[in-house]
């Protein structure tokens, strides 16, 4: 009996290992940047330890943007080049096991490290409900939250907090589809301002490529991240000086 007990409890030990294992080597497969036509990446990428840091020249507004599931930060670079010459400056940060969810903590290191800035987080897919999930606890820190492609667990705070946020989205988006985001809309403040970016999908909220269940976009990967930079810019733009007057 005891002999039999010991197997069974290395069979199972054996099972986990293995599950483990396989969920580690599945973590390890990820999106990379592709170059993309009509989008111009600047040479080199700024790494800071485990940072992609776009510094603005006398930013006073800073955006730490949290990567979707095992999407290399690089993804997202465009974009946040693109804001930092708009005097916005943008943090991508390397997460733990490329799932966001795991880390979302991680902005607090540079937000304590530089609280000088006004700082805004967001995310992408999976990056966003880590990103929402930071905000829910430190409301007091941030200014405003994005979600690209995205939606927020339930939550304590968020959902009846007044702090502003953004939900952009795609028309084509196969995997946070349009039905997806309605339906977890309760989980973010009465305030949200719900975007919708009409022929776009979700991969091409960074530039890595097509993403298994996805849908077809009718933009092309520049058009449609021209239109993200523009709707972010603005929104930012417009919460800090709302801020500044004090409404």
């Amino acid at each position: 009996m005891k002999k039999g007990l010991k197997w069974i409890l290395l069979g199972v030990t054996g099972i986990i290992l293995l599950l483990v294992a396989s969920f580690f080597v599945w973590t390890q497969f990820t999106y990379t940047v592709i170059n993309a036509e009509g989008v111009e990446l600047h040479e080199p990428i700024p790494k800071e330890d485990d940072w992609i840091i776009y510094s603005a020249p006398n930013a006073d507004i800073g955006f730490v943007l949290y990567p979707g599931a095992k999407v290399e930060p690089e993804a997202y670079t465009y974009l946040a080049q693109e804001l930092s010459q708009q005097g916005i400056t943008v943090a991508i940060p390397s997460v733990t096991l490329n799932l966001s969810i795991f880390d979302s903590a991680k902005a607090k290191e540079l937000i304590q490290k530089e609280p000088e800035l006004h700082w805004f987080i967001g995310g992408h897919s999976m990056g966003g409900a880590a990103a929402a999930k930071y905000a829910d606890t430190h409301l007091e820190t941030i200014e405003g939250l994005l979600l690209f492609g995205s939606y927020a667990a339930s939550n304590k705070f968020l959902h009846s907090s007044s702090l502003p946020v953004l939900s952009l989205s795609a028309s084509e988006d196969g995997l946070s589809t349009p039905e997806k985001i309605e339906a977890n809309s309760e989980n973010l403040p009465k305030t949200t301002d719900f975007i919708e970016i009409e022929g776009g999908n979700h991969a091409y909220f960074g530039i890595y490529g097509e993403q298994s269940g996805d849908g077809v976009a009718t933009l092309s990967v520049a058009e449609q991240q021209k239109a993200i930079i523009e709707i972010d810019d603005s929104w930012i733009t417009d919460q800090s000086n709302e801020k500044e007057a004090g409404t």
